[in-house]
């Protein structure tokens, strides 16, 4: 039978931040589940893009524009 995990245990699993008990089951149903192998190896992938982006922080125009509507609208 086929077991269904949600997206965040397996990226839990990827970074190994899960409980030992769902770790060894992911293992377990990966050794027999083509479907989860490729969820699991889409999820890699995604992860090593997201690795590769440069992230720039906003420009200084565009915070005192928050800034200024936080402050006009009392946040």
């Amino acid at each position: 039978m086929k077991q269904h995990f949600k997206e965040e245990e397996l990226i839990m699993y990827i970074y190994k931040d899960c409980i030992p008990a769902l770790h060894a089951a992911i293992d377990k149903a990966l050794r027999e589940d083509i479907d989860l192998q490729d969820k699991v190896d889409q999820i890699h992938r995604a992860i090593s893009q997201l690795d590769k982006l440069q992230l720039q922080s906003p420009s200084r125009k565009s915070i005192k524009a928050i800034l200024e509507y936080a402050k006009k609208r009392g946040v």
